[in-house]
């Protein structure tokens, strides 16, 4: 590695498995829980809920902001979230996930422990998301914007208006 020149791979580097990752973050202390699974379907994701449901102290509302994707909108879960009405579900537009805190505690994620991580297993992967979740929830940090609301609606009326875009509509 030299500064100015791009991190490469080997032409022998293997990829050993994948894994898919659910977190939630508690925006207010930092706090993530998160847990691996072998697949990214609605009967996992129903699992994670549970746990989640599990670890939230009773009389508190939830509200979980969410991607658009598939496994979060099926009947199963949406009747399983429809039994709890202190759980309020927000979903972002698509291509906004960036509006989602816990997108930047993936980030970090992906910076501090897997890129340039060598993991030879999925278990080995696993086990090193695991322990990165720990130490950070040893001290954990709220995540701060750095723009006020208005500042950020205001660059998305600007974006808005460059690209003519009536999807957006009037901010």
């Amino acid at each position: 590695m030299m500064p100015g020149v791009p991190e490469r791979r080997t032409h022998s580097y293997v990829r050993h498995g994948t894994t898919s990752l659910f977190a939630a973050l508690d925006i207010a202390s930092g706090f993530v829980i998160g847990k691996c699974y072998k697949r990214h379907r609605a009967t996992e994701f129903l699992d994670f809920m549970k746990q989640i449901d599990a670890r939230v102290p009773e009389g508190l509302d939830i509200h979980i902001i969410m991607d658009n994707y598939a496994t979060h909108k099926t009947a199963v879960i949406k009747n399983w979230l429809a039994r709890r009405p202190h759980y309020h579900v927000h979903f972002t537009p698509t291509s906004a996930s960036w509006i989602n805190q816990v997108e930047r505690w993936f980030a970090e994620l992906t910076r501090k422990q897997i890129r340039r991580g060598v993991h030879t297993s999925t278990s080995q992967l696993e086990a090193d998301i695991r322990t990165f979740i720990e130490r950070h929830n040893e001290n954990p940090k709220p995540y701060r914007w750095t723009k006020s609301a208005g500042e950020i609606l205001a660059s998305v009326k600007r974006f808005c208006q460059k690209t003519e875009q009536t999807l957006c509509g009037e901010l």
